[in-house]
Order: structure tokens, then C-alpha cells, then sequence
């Protein structure tokens, strides 16, 4: 004689699917909700399946959230499915994939944990799977400033899925703040043969092979400092940059990117400091030296002037003549006292034949430098019309 079984769960009940929280306790007056009922395992998978595909669309892609209803529903058939029949592969997969695809990653990783102990054999596409999950927890630790668990995720990820370029290149990250120099340069030429036009990653390649004559803490200053910088939090990134270049006054890298970032957010003095320190060691470039000049006379007439001055110009090389002249009135405006923008206005407009306009630059200019020559020149000219 055949029985029915019914299977009955609640997506809490279960140890896999608890909240990482505990749920606040619901008021004595009110009934606790309906848990779902099961008429066997297939029928939970059965469920859990439609529900999942209810909500696909239901819900934006790329919203899944276990805080859905119909995810959180789907859930807990699956865990009705899995304690049915804790031994099937089957419903094992499903429960793993569904905590996979709503982000929960925790749960995600146990679930394909316990896939693997049923199905040791399991295929390419299911490790890709749990490397995913193996990713975002090592993500997250390392963003809550936990280096060693989350080197420890990185890992498992790529033993997983050895051509996972986003776990070798965090997994080379974490070695690189570790002061693990070696391992750095071969997770991150690992990372290369997965993505070799990745730019990023072939300029913290090349960090790691000079990060041992920087020291651990300027490198790990400076790591994390591309990390706010990468999540938009450039106030950050700019007193990490400066903490690294602190640490390790011969780090040029890190002297640049606090000298780029700081002419971004408008810091000139930041600027000066730190295109100093860049133009002051052996492998100085033209740019450094140029953005350092750029810095130096943002001091004196302020960066917004120096800047629209620097765009105009670029204009007038280019060849657009109404482009610079607008730029360089902007950057007068910005400056009245910005004699070289006075020049340059005075140029371009002289060379349009708009004399009268001409004059009146030139005569800021020679004003505000009387030892320019070439406006109070041209100022005389302009005044005759020719």
C-alpha cells in the first residue's frame, strides 16, 4: 500500500535557508503564515522550478533578490525538495542554482558544497557556478577590510574554476597587500592570459614586480586606494595615494595617481606635492613635469582658469579658432588676473581681425605683466587697426 507523504517547510525552517539575521519576532496576536505544502520531493522541485520561473518574469532582470516573494517562495521548495530527498543530485543542483542566481551568496556556497559531496564528479558548469559564489564572498570580505578570508575565497575560486580571470586577479590582488610579491606576479600573469587587453590588470602586473622596493604597507596603501577609487570614492583614494606615497617616497605610481586625482577634485596644493615628488625621480615623464607646471599655476590663478586655459589652447593647436577664443574668455572669467589668458584671447581675436576686441586684451594683458612685450607689441597694432 502506497502513503502520501507531505512535505511542509518554510524557507526559514530550514538550516540552509536561514537569514543571516535572525527575523524579528512577529507580534502574539498575529497567526504565523501558511508554510508550503508538498506532496512529495518531485513536487517540491516541481514547485520550486515554476515558482523560479514566475519570478524571472516577474521581476527586472538583474533584480533576483531572496527578498522577493516568489524567490524566497522558490527557496523553500527547493529546501522541501532537498530535505525529502537529501541524497538526489538533482534537487541538490536546483537549490544551489537558485541561491546562486538571487545573489545569496553564503547560502550559495553551501548548497554547491553539498552538491559536490553527492556528485564528486560534477561538471565544468556547475564549478563555474560555485566559483561565482566563491567571488562575491571574497569580494565582500575583502571590502570589509578582511584580507585573509577573503584570499582564502579567492582561492577556493580558482580552484574551481581555474580560468576565472575576476578570482585571479583578486586572488593576485590579496597576495600583492600581503606582500606576497612572487604569487602576486603569477596570479596576475594568469589573469593576463584570460584577459590580455585588460589595462588594469597589466599595470598592477607591473606594480607587483617593483612592489618589493616599495614595502608591503605602501603597496597595500595603494591597492586599497584603487579600490575607492574604483568604487567612486575618490576623497578616499587621494589619502591613500598620499599615505603610499608617505610610505615610499620613490613609488611613482602612486605619487601620479595622488597628483591626478587631487587636479580632478580641484586640490592644487595636493597637485604640487605630489607631480613633485613624480618629477623628482629617475623615471619622470614629460606628462609629470607638464601636470606639475599645470598644478603650480593652478596655485597662483586656481585650477578651474588653468584647466579651461589648457582646453583652449588645445583648440587653437587643433586648429579651432572660435573654440579657443570662447575658451580663453571662460578662463579670463574664471581669473581676471590671468594675464597669459588675456594674451592668448588677445591673439585670437587679433588674427580674426577683430581689433577693437584685440586691444582690449592685450591691454589686460600688458597691464597685468608690463614685461610682456609681445601684448603691449601687438596692443599698439591692434589700436591701428592693422
Amino acid at each position: 500500500m502506497t502513503r502520501t507523504v507531505l512535505l511542509t517547510l518554510s524557507l526559514f525552517a530550514a538550516p540552509l535557508a536561514q537569514a543571516q539575521t535572525a527575523p524579528a519576532q512577529a507580534p502574539q496576536t498575529q497567526a504565523a503564515p501558511e508554510a508550503p505544502t508538498f506532496a512529495s520531493a518531485a513536487d517540491a522541485a516541481a514547485q520550486a522550478r515554476a515558482l523560479a520561473a514566475r519570478a524571472r518574469q516577474a521581476y527586472p532582470a538583474g533584480s533576483a533578490s531572496i527578498d522577493q516573494p516568489l524567490w524566497k517562495q522558490a527557496a523553500a521548495a527547493a529546501e522541501a525538495a532537498v530535505q525529502a530527498a537529501p541524497r538526489n543530485a538533482e534537487y541538490l543542483r536546483l537549490r544551489a542554482e537558485l541561491y546562486t542566481e538571487v545573489g545569496f551568496w553564503r547560502q550559495a556556497q553551501l548548497g554547491w558544497e553539498a552538491y559536490f559531496r553527492v556528485k564528486p564528479d560534477a561538471g565544468a558548469e556547475e564549478k563555474r557556478a560555485a566559483a561565482t559564489a566563491q567571488y562575491n564572498l571574497g569580494y565582500a570580505a575583502y571590502t570589509r577590510n578582511q584580507p585573509s578570508p577573503a584570499a582564502a575565497f579567492f582561492r577556493q575560486c580558482l580552484t574551481l574554476d581555474p580560468q576565472n580571470v575576476q578570482c585571479a586577479s583578486w586572488a593576485a590582488r590579496t597576495a600583492l597587500e600581503a606582500g606576497q610579491y612572487t604569487q602576486a606576479q603569477e596570479l596576475y600573469a594568469q589573469a593576463l592570459r584570460g584577459a590580455p587587453n585588460d589595462r588594469s590588470l597589466a599595470y598592477f602586473a607591473g606594480l607587483a614586480q617593483k612592489a618589493g622596493t616599495y614595502g608591503p604597507a605602501a603597496t597595500r596603501a595603494f591597492s586599497r586606494a584603487y579600490a575607492d577609487l574604483d568604487a567612486g570614492r575618490k576623497a578616499q583614494a587621494l589619502a591613500g595615494f598620499q599615505e603610499a606615497a608617505r610610505s615610499a617616497p620613490n613609488f611613482i605610481e602612486a605619487q601620479r595617481e595622488a597628483g591626478r586625482l587631487a587636479l580632478d577634485l580641484g586640490d592644487a596644493g595636493a597637485a604640487v606635492t605630489a607631480y613633485q615628488g613624480a618629477a623628482g625621480l629617475p623615471g619622470a615623464s614629460a606628462a609629470d613635469r607638464y601636470n606639475l607646471a599645470l598644478a603650480q599655476e593652478g596655485q597662483q590663478f586656481g585650477l578651474g582658469a588653468v584647466q579651461t586655459f589648457r582646453a583652449a589652447y588645445a583648440k587653437y593647436a587643433a586648429g579651432d579658432k572660435a573654440g579657443a577664443e570662447t575658451g580663453f574668455a571662460q578662463a579670463t572669467a574664471r581669473n581676471a588676473n590671468y594675464a597669459k589668458a588675456w594674451a592668448w584671447l588677445g591673439r585670437v581675436r587679433y588674427e580674426a581681425r577683430n581689433y577693437a576686441g584685440a586691444a582690449e586684451a592685450y591691454g589686460n594683458a600688458a597691464r597685468l605683466d608690463p614685461n610682456d612685450k609681445t601684448s603691449a607689441y601687438y596692443l599698439r597694432l591692434a589700436g591701428q587697426g592693422r
